[in-house]
Parts: C-alpha cells; sequence; structure tokens
C-alpha cells in the first residue's frame, strides 16, 4: 500500500493601516470613495482629495511593506495633479500584485459631520469593487460623526481609516 503525502500550503496573510484626512474649502467637488458626493465644500489636495481612497491606498501599501501613498504619487509631481483617486487605486492595487498579494478584505471607516454618507456606501462599496477587481462583500465602509469634537467635528475637515488584509499564495 502507497502511503500519500499530502503538503498543504499555508496562504501568507498581512495586514496593513491606513490614515488620511484633508481640509473642506469652498470651490472645490467633493470626492469620497470614488464618487462625487454633492455637497457645498469639497476636499483640499493635490490630487481630488479623496481621502477614503487615499487611506485605502496606504493601507494597501502598508500591508505589503511598499512604504505609502506619498512616496509613490508625490504631491510635488505635476503628473498627480488634480489626478482622479481611482487611478491611484488602480495602480496600487498592480503595485501590490508585483509582490504577489492579492486584497482579502478592507474595513474602512470616514469621519465626518456632513455630509451625511450612509446613503452613499454601497455605491462607494461598488466603485471601490470594480477598480480593486474584487468582490463588493470585501469592502466594508462605515461612516461616523465625532459628535461635533475636534476638526471633523467643527466640519474643517474629513478623515478616514482602513485597515486591510491582504493574502499571498506561496510559491
Amino acid at each position: 500500500m502507497r502511503t500519500i503525502l499530502k503538503i498543504i500550503t499555508m496562504t501568507k496573510i498581512r495586514v496593513g493601516f491606513g490614515y488620511d484626512v484633508h481640509r473642506l474649502v469652498e470651490g472645490r467637488e467633493l470626492w469620497l470613495g470614488g464618487i462625487k458626493i454633492e455637497h457645498s465644500m469639497g476636499l483640499l489636495g493635490h490630487s481630488d482629495a479623496d481621502v477614503l481612497i487615499h487611506a485605502l491606498c496606504d493601507a494597501l501599501l502598508g500591508a505589503a511593506n511598499m512604504r505609502d501613498i506619498g512616496y509613490h504619487f508625490p504631491d510635488t509631481a505635476g503628473e498627480y495633479k488634480d489626478i482622479d483617486s481611482k487611478i491611484l487605486l488602480r495602480k496600487t492595487m498592480a503595485l501590490i500584485a508585483t509582490k504577489g498579494y492579492r486584497l482579502g478584505n478592507a474595513d474602512i471607516t470616514v469621519a465626518a459631520e456632513r455630509p451625511k454618507l450612509n446613503p452613499h456606501i454601497e455605491t462607494m462599496k461598488q466603485c471601490l469593487a470594480e477598480v480593486m477587481g474584487c468582490d463588493v462583500d470585501d469592502i466594508s465602509i462605515k461612516a461616523t460623526t465625532t459628535e461635533k469634537l475636534g476638526f471633523t467635528g467643527r466640519q474643517e475637515g474629513i478623515a478616514a481609516y482602513a485597515t486591510v488584509l491582504v493574502e499571498k499564495d506561496p510559491l
């Protein structure tokens, strides 16, 4: 009788955390999670200032040990002036793929007093899933206020936090 040896391979997993903040100003469009949201103010930044996507990119890059969004897409580079952050996210996914990583899941929290984000969450999730090439169920987005405390509470800016799990199959 032959003995059959099963080799079980373990998928390598890593986690990453990202944080970003941008100031709210008049005269700019508000882009969050890859979609335009009607509001009297928008976020100030070198790109479209999509704070949610920027935190997500930082989390992905951190999980793959590839530094941060500013390293790969510096705000001193003209090519990124007013760029759609979905392009940066797509490039970030390509960067982590060079090291063999793919998204397991993402958990994102956005802190803003206004506008109310809950009506937009499903659309944001669908947009991000399309850009990242993943299932919409792999992305969680939550919105919260800071109970009128701090810069977000005073409606001076919006903050976003992202945690991701990335996976890599062994060679």
